[in-house]
């Protein structure tokens, strides 16, 4: 008679270290160890595990939800010896098979109903004892004992039913008889596969015995579509440091046919039981897809389409396997213990090299296609990245990367080689002669070099993108239109902003001259005397950017006017802001000292400081008289572009045709683009 808090003990199992089928698995290993303790021979031995379905009907003649599971077999049943171990919490009667003592409370987390038929020979007369669990302070509840005549046709065994699945857990079980079977099958595998062992027939039968699957079959078995066949290794031992000694590790592998949704997975294995299973591309990307096996036989019903399992068995997992059976006590991996010296990722990670080689050229196919496709993005979209492809490590780069993935992995590439080379840079410069580090230096500067041609290659790549974007801010858009003023300078310049808030990387004034990456102060848009200083028309983008170098007064200043492309009313007569005044009036206020930075900053000017003008526009043959007649301005050598000078404010005034600008910019930088093959 026990007393115990039963429900307390079932709140406090960890259900996520278990799974639907823990309760199914715990009694089919009960089973096998009662036909092995029955001393029965090897085609004796027999399990039979019935679907119970709910009574609800389903619509479209779908199968009822599974709603229990009665697991019959002919071993030594209920004697009196079993019947108080199973009284007993935490009992040690199967210790020596690796038995907790605990798995029977594992059923009623899932299920409402546990209950017990057994026929098990006394002396020399068999008897049927049967029983309930309960749920309260009884281990055993309802038992009823009844002498049975010997009969020779009376043998031992047990059913155990598990009915009323808890409302949580409906619909969580596949329904189909072949999937609730291939499942059963892989958590029992090792007991299929153990050398020493000859595994009972288990069977697996439909609630209204309309059909029915022996679960030995799937193994090694040729003519089952679904079938799980072992592949030969050269060796499948391995070695891992414990904390005391060394711990030994044995590996099978098996390919498992038909595999439907399923992906390649590292089975750890306790007490000939599967206890965590953990998918093989968290170790190598290439077991994320299935595999396809050539010239399989399909007239014997072989599938081509397979995933592998890696089964892991070892004394160190039957020694720290949880009370569970769904974890281990050591840690999943290392990162926050100081205490075990192996971890779960550790036996994983080797077992992922086992499963690598079974599988052979396949992998290796799949490695070489991932290279193929980084090496395509880095020669058609990102050729600053090809100095990182040397000796590029891609084993954490997912199966089939997206572009997205390519570049996160060549950026975190990139950024362990800068970290390494400002470790070795240190290094070298705490010591205080460098005699000794002449071949460190020399190689440090190589890799120092690469970086550097990366940087460089990535910068100019990202020009030709802002003339691809220039070209197009040209062009009439949809309606027969040309975008507006503000997308053009923007693309040059921000407008309502300078230098103080726009950085070197956010503006492309070297699409008009390169010497303006180095100007010591821009201003776009911006009045060039207080809040109602002058300022051009924003309707007409009458905008002026302006810049210099150093602040001296020998460092010419530049003034920019842009017109929006394919405008040409400033050249009419009674048009009153006359964009080559602007410049003029500008240069006046500027000469004058009107102008200050936003912060205060005086422009040092003198009587010669030479001033650069430039009226960006497309020159259109109205334009173009306007200029030579109006304006007494020079035609430049190609035509795209006119001059003038004016002596007297020492101002050299060029006007520049869009198509001249973007033809300029295009050739300063063609060079390297074609060196880049970009």
């Amino acid at each position: 008679m026990s007393n115990i808090n039963i429900s307390r003990i079932i709140k406090n199992i960890r259900i996520h270290h278990t799974t639907i089928y823990s309760p199914v698995i715990e009694i089919i290993v009960n089973a096998i160890q009662a036909i092995e303790e029955n001393n029965l021979t090897d085609s004796e031995g027999k399990i039979e595990i019935r679907l119970l379905r709910s009574n609800q009907l389903e619509i479209e003649n779908n199968l009822p939800n599974i709603n229990g599971f009665e697991i019959k077999d002919n071993g030594i049943g209920f004697n009196d010896k079993h019947r108080e171990a199973f009284d007993t919490l935490f009992t040690d009667i199967k210790i020596k098979q690796g038995g907790k003592g605990f798995g029977r409370f594992i059923c009623l987390k899932y299920f409402k109903e546990l209950h017990v038929e057994s026929l098990f020979r006394d002396d020399k007369s068999y008897k049927k004892r049967c029983f309930s669990m309960g749920k309260e302070q009884e281990i055993i509840v309802n038992e009823v004992n009844e002498k049975v005549k010997v009969s020779n046709e009376i043998q031992s065994g047990t059913t155990v039913t598990l009915s009323s699945l808890i409302s949580e857990n409906i619909n969580v079980y596949e329904k189909k008889l072949t999937t609730i079977a291939r499942n059963l099958v892989e958590s029992l595998l090792p007991y299929f596969i153990s050398p020493d062992f000859k595994c009972p027939k288990i069977l697996l039968v439909e609630h209204d015995n309309s059909s029915k699957i022996c679960l030995n079959d799937f193994v090694n078995n040729k003519k089952l579509s679904a079938k799980i066949q072992e592949v030969s290794l050269e060796t499948n031992k391995f070695t891992l440091k414990g904390d005391e000694q060394w711990e030994d590790f044995h590996v099978r592998v098996f390919k498992c046919y038909a595999p439907g949704s399923k992906k390649s997975r590292v089975s750890l294995v306790a007490n000939q039981r599967e206890v965590t299973c953990t998918s093989l591309h968290n170790y190598i990307p290439e077991f994320k897809e299935e595999f396809y096996e050539k010239g399989s036989n399909r007239e014997e019903g072989t599938h081509s389409n397979y995933i592998i399992k890696a089964y892991v068995f070892g004394e160190y997992l039957d020694k720290h396997v949880s009370l569970e059976r769904g974890e281990f006590d050591f840690p999943e991996d290392q990162t926050n213990s100081l205490i075990w010296k192996i971890s779960q990722s550790d036996i994983e990670k080797k077992t992922a090299k086992f499963a690598k080689n079974a599988v052979g050229d396949d992998i290796t196919l799949r490695q070489e296609k991932k290279y193929d496709q980084v090496q395509a993005y880095v020669d058609n979209e990102a050729p600053w990245h090809k100095t990182n492809l040397i000796n590029l490590d891609l084993s954490e780069l997912p199966y089939n990367p997206t572009k997205e993935n390519i570049e996160l992995h060549l950026h975190r590439e990139k950024f362990e080689q800068e970290k390494k080379i400002k470790k070795d840079v240190t290094r070298i410069l705490s010591e205080t002669s460098m005699d000794r580090h002449k071949e460190d230096v020399s190689k440090i500067v190589e890799k120092i070099s690469n970086v550097s041609k990366n940087e460089l290659i990535h910068y100019i790549a990202l020009r030709k993108n802002i003339l691809e974007i220039f070209g197009k801010s040209l062009e009439l858009d949809e309606s027969g239109k040309y975008p507006s003023e503000g997308m053009v300078h923007d693309i040059i310049f921000p407008r309502k902003g300078d230098s103080e808030i726009t950085s070197f990387d956010e503006h492309n004034l070297w699409i008009l001259d390169e010497r303006l990456n180095f100007a010591n102060y821009v201003s776009s848009d911006l009045p060039l005397k207080g809040k109602n200083g002058k300022r051009p028309d924003l309707l007409v983008f009458d905008k002026r950017v302006m810049f210099r170098g150093d602040n001296e007064p020998s460092n010419p200043i530049t003034i920019f006017e842009f017109k929006r492309p394919q405008r040409g009313d400033f050249a009419n007569q009674s048009f009153k802001d006359d964009p080559v005044k602007q410049i003029i009036s500008y240069v006046k206020l500027i000469k004058d000292g009107k102008f200050h930075t936003p912060k205060g900053r005086n422009i040092k000017v003198d009587k010669n400081t030479p001033f650069y003008g430039f009226l960006v526009c497309d020159i259109s043959p109205k334009v173009q008289n306007w200029l030579e007649i109006d304006k007494d301005f020079k035609p430049m050598p190609d035509n795209l572009g006119w001059f003038h000078r004016m002596s007297n404010i020492n101002l050299h005034i060029e006007v520049l045709s869009w198509d001249k600008v973007l033809k300029d910019a295009t050739m300063r930088n063609k060079v390297f683009f074609k060196k880049l093959g970009i």
